[in-house]
């Protein structure tokens, strides 16, 4: 039943073959932009949320997200498809609420990706300010733009090798700084007391845990490449659990050095007392290891973004390709590349949303980081943790229908419903204070949250009308290809 089908004709594939475990990994851990989520997502988490509560916050997350991956990876063993959350949702939940799932999918994605591009403008301009040259942020965002639509229109694995490389220099100078804390013992001697129940509940826990889900969205893609990885039965599983362990335990690490750094009765002060709080790690780094790293940090908040917006793009053009490919969107839309074998026709369908979506900002004088940035990454996240919620739950049904596929039980029912449960309440804790987290006023606290809703309707009608018009189809939504 997983691989029956749907296939795509030779010369509408993928390029199969082309991912190993660590380029899946570093396509997967560069959407998490590991030095923005320390330097712009960690000091906000510990200011809004539970301040010295973060490392501890990390560590349950990281457990949270290593349970769900263990029914995810499982449901990758049996179905192969870059559709991902969408065809886990469509085998497990049914062809219609798969319909639902393509679309918030590719939402999220856009969301997620288009968000992050207004961060990028912003810094870029700012580091290049610094050099004499000033340009509005539009215009840094464009050129970003431009430069990810020619990564996303060629081959994957060119993407990867970028991204690699980006990647290791991220970690290198956080890990740096990490050194630099831990060899002069921080503020006062370094403290475990973060990790205490205490600690976890002061401030407003619930904002933490926010924060530190937002700060691993991105790590479900590997299921995105399944179609181009090499033996995809391993290297899927391996890449998830490696992609969640590295950032659990690298943002872990990094907040709990940060609040001995700043020492663990200074950290809320300082950072209330802080006009950006986006610049304690910087601040931190000029403490403990000099000035000059500063401007290093800089250029690789630059490149991290950078890293963050392609990946996002990579994994929307795949939902893209894989929505016309299975017939919710045009079949024109689900054609790859004759030359590169990419999903070419999704890739550029993302940059024109890019582009009308920037303008718009650009033209009504939004600023790119606390309305684009912010409000556009915050439907992204509500939009993710949606979907693996949904996913959750396809797993239990999934191999209740085909309970000889996993022996399990704890595999596929019990901790499918646990987490289930727990990704619904972070869905509800979202929406519920949407406006308070994203900084939207008034009638968009309504709105932004419910483009979700919207584009689950719209997948819904989509998938009726398959279901009407090639019922064979519908019945094959999210079945994959063979291996």
């Amino acid at each position: 039943m997983s691989n029956s089908g749907t296939q795509a004709s030779g010369d509408n594939q993928l390029r199969k073959n082309s991912l190993g475990v660590s380029a899946v990994t570093f396509l997967v851990v560069s959407a998490a932009a590991p030095l923005t989520a320390v330097a712009g997502g960690v000091p906000l988490a510990m200011l809004l949320g539970n301040g010295v509560g973060i490392p501890l916050t990390f560590l349950l997350v990281t457990v949270i997200l290593i349970l769900f991956a263990v029914g995810y990876v499982a449901m990758a063993r049996h179905i192969r498809n870059a559709g991902a959350f969408y065809a886990y949702t469509a085998q497990g939940l049914g062809g219609m609420m798969g319909g639902a799932a393509a679309m918030i999918a590719i939402l999220a994605y856009n969301a997620m990706q288009i968000g992050v591009f207004g961060l990028f403008g912003a810094a870029t301009s700012g580091l290049f300010a610094g050099w004499g040259l000033e340009m509005p942020w539009w215009v840094w965002t464009y050129i970003g733009i431009a430069i990810v639509a020619v990564f996303g229109y060629r081959r994957v694995d060119l993407s990867a090798k970028v991204l690699t490389i980006l990647v290791i220099l991220e970690y290198l100078v956080v890990l740096v700084i990490d050194a630099a804390i831990v060899t002069t013992g921080g503020d006062s001697g370094l403290s475990m007391a973060p990790f205490t129940p205490t600690a976890f509940m002061s401030g407003v826990p619930a904002i933490g845990i926010l924060f530190c889900f937002a700060a691993f969205i991105g790590f479900e893609a590997t299921t995105i490449y399944s179609e181009e990885a090499r033996e995809p039965h391993k290297t899927v599983p391996r890449a998830t659990y490696i992609s969640v362990l590295i950032i659990g335990l690298f943002y872990m690490l990094t907040s709990w050095l940060m609040v001995n750094g700043a020492g663990v009765d200074k950290l809320v002060p300082e950072l209330q007392g802080l006009q950006d709080p986006t610049t304690f790690l910087f601040i931190l780094a000029d403490r403990y290891v000099g000035h000059g790293i500063g401007t290093i940090m800089g250029i690789l908040l630059v490149t991290s973004l950078f890293a963050g917006v392609l990946a996002f793009h990579n994994g929307v053009a795949r939902y893209i390709y894989v929505a016309g490919r299975e017939g919710l969107l045009p079949r024109s839309v689900g054609v790859t590349h004759p030359k590169y074998q990419s999903p070419h026709v999704g890739s550029v369908i993302q940059t024109v949303i890019a582009i009308l979506v920037v303008a718009l900002f650009a033209v009504t004088g939004q600023d790119p980081v606390l309305a684009l940035f912010s409000w556009l990454t915050n439907v992204g996240t509500l939009a993710i943790i949606l979907l693996m919620a949904f996913t959750a739950f396809a797993i239990l049904m999934f191999f209740s229908r085909n309970p000889g596929l996993e022996k399990n039980a704890i595999v596929t029912k019990v901790l499918p419903v646990i987490t289930g449960v727990i990704l619904l309440a972070l869905v509800y804790k979202i929406a519920v204070d949407f406006g308070a987290i994203a900084g939207a006023n008034g009638v968009l606290a309504i709105v932004l949250p419910g483009l979700v809703v919207i584009a689950g309707v719209i997948g819904l009608a989509l998938a009726a009308r398959l279901k009407a018009a090639d019922p064979a189809a519908f019945a094959r939504l999210g079945a994959g290809q063979d291996n």
